[in-house]
């Protein structure tokens, strides 16, 4: 059975996982356990195979809305070690809030039913159609922006995404590749929704990248994305050898632009080149964003609201980041030129006698 493990954010916190690919956990975990076995050889000369493996070695940190952390903000994930390594991020949408629903439930069912479904046989470890069983399978009202991506054994990054959340490959010290948000118009982004309106696994935006070793993933929701330059992302990875710190100096970093009424946020730049003239009408499912009441810098929807509108300044927002290091692994097989035999466990003391 793989590791999975699936978090919503409760208090800021990191988390290491480095999952070398064995054979043990490469094979199929759905199937019944298969016995150890020994390879016999009946000639003395052998072809030594050497086979590379990718897999992730990830660490991830949390920090809620500063008005949700006792709630545990509405931001979940996911991580697991099934093949190569799947990590996923969902975003719940703050709007429902004013329905009276819970927005973190939708996106905590939807990432545990995600995790449930990793290694099913029809998914076929492709991200495009676990979003749609996991999506299919969730039945909590609310809607969310949801991204995943899973590592191949042989180095081929699949990445399935809907809404804002987002992921960086860096190479080196540049982004080598990088996902688009999906909006329906300036913060209002595709969605995963409870509701016919919304958003299907077939609106994904499915991309695939070859990556190598020492490269980085960094997948993150808005919060993330929406505070912190691409060129800051690259510098902070650049500066921690470790996943987990890089994780949690990303976060953290996040965080401080979010609260700094003077920073100029990649969230307020956008906010100010693309103006604010969506009729309010349309602002109502998956409304993340609208403002009236200023105060201590910020734009408010109202006196109460913790949803603010950017004209400058960074956005308060739930912050998630995992980041993953691709890493290799060797795996030597040992084939006789002319006869294998293969044996089971069992017959192992019978061969030492």
């Amino acid at each position: 059975m793989a590791m999975i493990t699936v978090f919503r954010a409760s208090i800021s916190r990191s988390l290491p996982n480095c999952f070398p690919n064995l054979l043990s956990s490469s094979s199929n975990r759905n199937s019944a356990p298969k016995k150890n076995k020994l390879l016999c050889y009946a000639a003395s000369s052998h072809t030594k195979t050497i086979r590379s493996e990718m897999s992730f070695c990830v660490g991830t940190h949390m920090i809620p809305h500063p008005k949700k952390v006792e709630r545990g903000g509405e931001d979940s994930f996911f991580v697991s070690d099934y093949n190569g390594g799947v990590i996923a991020v969902a975003d719940g949408v703050s709007g429902w809030a004013e329905r009276n629903v819970d927005p973190s439930l939708f996106p905590q069912e939807l990432m545990a039913n995600a995790s449930c479904l990793v290694g099913d046989e029809e998914v076929s470890y492709d991200p495009q159609i676990l979003i749609r069983k996991a999506h299919a399978a969730t039945s909590a009202v609310g809607s969310a922006t949801v991204i995943v991506a899973m590592l191949e054994a042989n180095g081929k990054l699949k990445i399935a995404n809907v809404g804002d959340c987002g992921l960086r490959v860096i190479r080196g010290d540049q982004v080598f590749f990088s996902t688009s948000p999906q909006e329906h118009y300036f913060d209002c982004p595709y969605q995963l929704s409870s509701e016919i309106a919304g958003q299907t696994y077939l609106d994904a935006v499915v991309s695939r990248v070859e990556v190598m070793e020492g490269d980085t993933i960094v997948m993150g929701s808005d919060g993330l994305f929406d505070n912190v330059f691409d060129h800051e992302i690259v510098s902070t990875v650049v500066g921690h050898s470790d996943v987990a710190e890089a994780a949690k100096a990303l976060a953290n970093l996040a965080s401080i632009h979010s609260m700094n009424s003077e920073f100029e946020s990649p969230y307020s730049l956008e906010a100010r080149s693309k103006g604010f003239d969506v009729p309010f009408w349309k602002k109502i499912l998956g409304m993340k964003l609208t403002g009236k009441t200023y105060k201590d810098g910020f734009f408010f929807l109202n006196a109460t609201s913790d949803q603010v509108l950017c004209l400058a300044g960074g956005k308060l927002d739930d912050i998630t980041v995992i980041v993953g290091q691709v890493v290799k692994s060797q795996h030597i097989s040992l084939l006789d030129e002319d006869q294998t035999v293969e044996a089971h466990t069992e017959q192992e003391n019978k061969l030492k006698s």
